[in-house]
């Protein structure tokens, strides 16, 4: 094995956290990462602020080349959150993120107005579904 983890072993999770833990050193933006899930945001109500963003976008894809890893460019998104942003265009080695106004993390789907309502319906729609399966309907 050149490089890379092994999957599928006891100590594969504890190597890639190790692997990556100086993924998101020099960022000033909020970072979440969960398995090989990563979420970058902050607060952007001018240019300045979008400027910002799209640096750290540039650091972490600094990152992935100089360790030799890839992000899926076309798995990346982008979401504008409130009526203040002012939805800068943001981009990853020269391709623009798809936009979405949903997007679901960990089973919960946020919504770019931050309402329930689609969660709520989804939530629904598999409680029907298993009431009716349940019944052998």
């Amino acid at each position: 094995m050149l490089s890379g983890i092994p999957q599928g072993s006891v100590l594969g999770p504890l190597l890639f956290l190790i692997f990556i833990n100086d993924f998101e050193d020099g960022i000033m933006n909020m970072i979440l990462k969960f398995a090989d899930d990563t979420k970058i945001f902050s607060k952007v109500t001018n240019t300045i602020d979008g400027l910002q963003l799209q640096q750290a976008l540039n650091r972490l894809c600094d990152w992935a080349d100089r360790w030799q890893m890839e992000f899926n460019i076309a798995k990346c998104k982008t979401m504008h959150i409130g009526s203040g942003n002012i939805e800068y265009n943001y981009s990853m080695k020269g391709h623009q993120p798809n936009a979405v106004t949903t997007e679901k993390g960990l089973g919960v789907i946020i919504s770019s107005n931050l309402k329930a309502a689609e969660h709520c319906y989804e939530a629904y729609c598999k409680a029907i579904q298993c009431w009716v399966y349940s019944r052998g309907q």
